[in-house]
C-alpha cells in the first residue's frame, strides 16, 4: 500500500555504517521521503557523508539535528547501545521516529521510549524487514488460511559465518553491555517473527553460548575478552501450547542459512534460504498436505518487491519506511512499531534471565 497524502517528510539520518548501506538508498527509494540531514559525532565525516548523498545538513549532535526545522522524522542505525538516549532525545522534540533493532539493552528502556512515543501520538517503526519479504508475507497468509491446519512443531535454524572468522575484529559487537551478540543482532528479529507469525508465547529456556572467546583489538592486534553471544539455543513454548526450537549462529561455517519450518495436522509449510552473503535474497516456501511430498508454492504477484537492488536488505526496508510514512499520515504507529520492538526486547530480557538461571522463565 502506498501512502495517499503526497507531502514530502524531512528526514535525519543517524548511524552511517548500516545507515549508508541500507538507510539512506531505502529513504531515497521512497517517494515521499526526502533526506535533509546527517549525523556523525566527527563533523568533518558527516560533512563528506553528506556531500557524497547530496544531503543539505550535516550535524555532529543528535540535539542540533532534532532542531532543524525541516527535520520531521529521525532514522537511528547506531549500535544498540546508543538507541535509548538518542531515541529519547527525538522523541522529546516531537520528532517521529524509525528504529534499528535491537531496540535497546533493557524491556524497561524500550517501554519508557514507547510511552514517550504514545503520550506525544508521534509515530515510530522497527526495521523488522522480515514482515516486509515477499515470500514471508506468503508464508503468513497461508498460515492465516489454516494451510498446516492445529501446529504441531515449529523449528526455527538461523546458521551464518558472520563471526566465525576469530580474526575479526573486537568491537562493540563482542561486548554483552553494548548489545552485542548474536541473540540482538538476528534473535530479535526471531522473536518478532515468531510473535508475527505465531503468536505470543508463554514460556523459555534459553542457552547463550560464546565459541570465539578473543578478538584483536584494532588499533594494537592484542586479544580482548568477549562476553557477548556467538551461538543461542532456545526452547519455546506459545501460548497455545505449541512447542517451538530456535537454534541461532553467527559463527558456523557453511551453516544452513535461514530456515523456518512449520509442522501441523493438515500439513507442512517450509521456508528457507541457503544465501550466506544476503539474508534477504533468496527465500523459497515449499509447501506440503498431509501425506504428500514437499513442492515449491508460488510467491503471488502482488507479494512481490516493486523493485529490488543488489543488496537484498533495501527493498524490505523501503516497505518499512511505507509504513512508517502511513503511521505519520494517520497519526498513529503501524505495526512493526515500537511496541512490536518493546515484545521483542522483553523476549531478549527473558532469554538472559534463562540462561543466567539455567531455567525455564515464564513470559509475564
Amino acid at each position: 500500500m502506498v501512502s495517499s497524502t503526497q507531502s514530502t517528510i524531512g528526514v535525519a539520518i543517524v548511524g552511517t555504517g548500516f545507515g549508508q548501506k541500507v538507510h539512506i538508498p531505502g529513504f531515497k527509494a521512497h517517494h515521499r521521503t526526502q533526506i535533509v540531514a546527517v549525523y556523525h559525532r566527527d563533523l568533518a565525516k558527516a560533512e563528506a557523508i553528506a556531500q557524497t548523498h547530496g544531503i543539505p545538513h550535516a550535524c555532529q549532535t543528535v540535539e542540533e539535528i532534532v532542531r532543524l526545522p525541516d527535520v520531521q522524522g529521525v532514522s537511528i542505525s547506531t549500535p544498540p547501545f546508543l538507541h535509548y538516549e538518542q531515541a529519547k532525545i527525538v522523541l522529546n522534540a516531537g520528532k517521529h521516529l524509525l528504529l534499528e533493532k535491537p531496540t535497546t539493552l533493557h524491556a524497561a528502556e524500550a517501554e519508557d521510549l514507547l510511552h514517550l512515543a504514545t503520550s506525544r501520538g508521534l509515530a515510530t517503526a522497527l526495521n523488522f524487514e522480515f514482515r516486509c519479504i515477499p515470500a514471508w508475507l506468503r508464508l503468513a497468509e497461508l498460515l492465516a488460511e489454516g494451510y498446516v491446519g492445529k501446529k504441531r512443531l515449529i523449528k526455527i535454524d538461523w546458521l551464518v559465518p558472520s563471526r566465525a572468522d576469530a580474526s575479526r575484529p573486537w568491537n562493540w559487537y563482542a561486548q554483552k553491555e553494548k548489545g552485542g551478540g548474536a541473540l540482538g543482532a538476528i534473535g530479535s528479529h526471531a522473536f518478532d517473527y515468531i510473535a508475527w507469525l505465531f503468536g505470543p508465547v508463554r514460556q523459555l529456556c534459553a542457552r547463550l553460548a560464546v565459541s570465539v572467546p578473543e578478538r584483536p583489538e584494532p588499533s594494537s592486534g592484542q586479544l580482548k575478552p568477549v562476553d557477548a553471544d556467538d551461538i543461542c539455543t532456545i526452547l519455546l513454548e506459545l501460548a497455545d501450547g505449541t512447542p517451538c526450537q530456535v537454534c541461532l549462529s553467527a559463527a558456523t561455517y557453511q551453516g544452513r542459512g535461514h530456515w523456518v519450518e512449520v509442522y501441523g495436522a493438515r500439513g507442512t509449510l517450509v521456508l528457507g534460504s541457503s544465501n550466506q552473503k544476503d539474508y534477504v535474497h533468496g527465500f523459497q516456501l515449499w509447501g506440503g498436505p498431509a501425506g504428500e511430498p514437499l513442492t515449491e508454492l508460488e510467491i503471488p504477484l502482488h507479494l512481490e518487491f516493486p523493485r529490488t537492488f543488489e543488496d537484498g536488505r533495501i527493498a524490505p526496508f523501503v516497505r518499512i519506511v511505507d509504513r512508517w510514512v502511513q503511521g505519520i499520515d494517520q497519526g498513529r504507529s503501524v505495526e512493526p512499531s515500537l511496541q512490536e520492538g518493546l515484545y521483542s526486547q522483553h523476549l531478549m530480557d527473558v532469554a538472559h534471565q534463562s540462561n543466567q538461571t539455567g531455567a525455564w522463565v515464564q513470559v509475564p
